[in-house]
């Protein structure tokens, strides 16, 4: 059945691509976004688009008002580990108080569900082994503090006001259109600058692992959690459960390269790869589990890293060159 659904953050980068899906499967979809991070070059025709920043309370319920969603799927973020260490202040104006104004929003106007993306890459800390929903959060940056908190009050929501939600414990999420400019996506920032002939720079020694999503999986998850029918407030793992170290991952990107400007009739003199020291707030190890994923939702990764790089790589290089 065809629902109301507004995704906010819709113009950026996962935004866009569970935009794509939702207007394909036949929904009534509208966006959100300041566009501060996301472009309107990311939507497809059809959906209904309020440029609106969440931290604004007033015009944020206008929209909740004026579209009356059936669900909401909350995308918009500062999503930067390095940017909220740097400044944390922005990071809790947008993660928490923008989020606080979307669950009251969604109490307000009757909102069916809301699925939040939270994030598995940050909220347990270090984990040497796969951490599953059950594992202590230890988040050590003030973006994982920001999550960790949004899910306090989305479970509080959810208790008072008998809201369902479903938070998403997303791993690191890669692909097409991952924006290249900031200081978050390690595919999209290594992607653009090897294409160009600059250096890319690893911090640390490049044996920090990580589990690394596409896109594409990660709106399957999105899709699958809002059609579940849970109740309540539920936390669910997002990711491949396989770790690849950013020395591998960096390796996958550069050979990826190579072949993307072979294949676009260019040098393909790709740079080397470069080291500086470890930043703070960033982890070693942190891997999780997602066998809830499969048994709630119906659901698992199907993209591997063989097949994801090249396939974002080639995306780049065609912005880039074609």
């Amino acid at each position: 059945m065809a629902k109301r659904i507004l995704v906010t953050g819709g113009a950026g980068f996962i935004g866009s691509h569970l935009v794509d899906a939702l207007v394909l499967a036949g929904h009534d979809v509208a966006v959100v976004d300041n566009l501060s991070t996301g472009t309107l070059h990311n939507l497809p025709d059809g959906p209904v688009f309020f440029q609106q920043d969440i931290c604004d309370e007033t015009g944020l319920r206008a929209v909740f008002e004026q579209f009356r969603p059936d669900v909401v799927c909350h995308q918009a973020a500062q999503m930067s580990v390095v940017r909220s260490v740097r400044d944390p202040a922005p990071d809790a104006q947008v993660n928490i108080l923008g989020l606080l104004n979307v669950a009251s929003a969604s109490v307000a106007t009757g909102v069916e569900r809301l699925v939040f993306a939270s994030s598995g890459g940050v909220l347990y800390g270090e984990t040497p082994v796969p951490a599953d929903e059950s594992a202590p959060l230890n988040p050590i940056c003030p973006y994982g503090l920001s999550k960790q908190a949004g899910e306090n009050y989305l479970r509080y929501y959810s208790r008072e006001f008998a809201l369902p939600v479903v938070a998403l414990r997303y791993a690191n999420v890669y692909g097409p259109r991952q924006n290249p400019k900031g200081e978050a996506g390690v595919v999209g920032i290594f992607s653009t600058r090897l294409l160009r002939g600059e250096t890319a720079t690893i911090h640390g020694d490049g044996s920090s692992v990580r589990d690394y999503i596409h896109v594409s999986d990660a709106v399957a998850a999105t899709i699958a959690a809002f059609e579940s029918g849970t109740t309540g407030f539920e936390t669910i793992n997002i990711g491949t459960g396989i770790g690849a170290s950013v020395n591998q991952l960096a390796h996958r990107i550069r050979e990826a390269c190579q072949t993307a400007l072979q294949q676009c009739r260019l040098p393909s003199d790709v740079p080397e790869l470069q080291y500086a020291p470890f930043r703070p707030g960033e982890l070693h190890s942190n891997l999780i589990s997602c066998e809830k994923a499969r048994s709630r939702l119906g659901w698992s990764a199907r993209t591997s890293l063989d097949v994801g790089i090249p396939q974002t790589v080639a995306w780049f290089a065609d912005q880039l060159f074609c």
